[in-house]
């Protein structure tokens, strides 16, 4: 044999000792009997954490089914207390409605209607729709629609004259605009020549 072949023997079988060495040692270290008994730990581990994991699943699935029909109720049932404060003012119309059938006294008419939209108002209120009835005030193009504009001696230029339809806001948030008519100012204030 050469030398090459003895040194590649005597290196083998190095790594086949070392390998058995290791291998006695593993075994001298813990027995079967530990290593089945700490492999049945890990799998009853396993066990008690895959339990969990389904458990937790079940549970956020159920948030989920819960929270949805929460959502689905709140949404069919939003308006119910609007609804209830409302009725007292169906309430008036219908009477209202019922006195006007035989009613001689116009007077006594125009103040239940009265009293009934101001009833109405109030309500809308008390769920946070706010009329704008900008009378006088400035024009503001975020709440008001101008309708028109028109000459006074009276009312200050871009001041809002007349409203033909009041606005409202939802929680501060514009649903409709006020259409009014806006004043241009005085008759006799010269124009601004353009091509000038």
């Amino acid at each position: 044999m050469s030398n090459e072949e003895n040194q590649s023997e005597s290196e083998s079988s190095a790594v086949d000792e070392a390998t058995e060495d290791q291998s006695n040692d593993f075994f001298d270290d813990e027995s079967i009997e530990q290593l089945q008994q700490r492999l049945s730990a890990a799998e009853a581990k396993v066990a008690e954490n895959w339990d969990l994991v389904v458990r937790t699943k079940a549970e956020i699935e159920n948030v989920k089914r819960r929270a949805q029909r929460d959502v689905e109720s709140a949404r069919k049932y939003s308006v119910e207390k609007f609804a209830s404060d409302l009725l007292p003012v169906v309430d008036s119309l219908e009477q209202g409605i019922e006195t006007s059938i035989n009613a001689t006294d116009i007077d006594a008419l125009r103040e239940g209607l009265e009293m009934t939209t101001k009833m109405f108002i109030s309500t809308l209120e008390k769920q946070g729709l706010i009329q704008v009835h900008p009378a006088g005030e400035k024009f503001n193009p975020e709440y008001h629609e101008a309708m028109s504009m028109i000459e006074s001696d009276e009312i200050e230029m871009d001041h809002v004259i007349t409203v033909f339809q009041k606005g409202y806001q939802l929680n501060g948030r514009l649903v409709r605009p006020a259409r009014v008519v806006i004043s241009r100012g005085q008759a006799d204030v010269p124009s601004i020549d353009e091509n000038a």
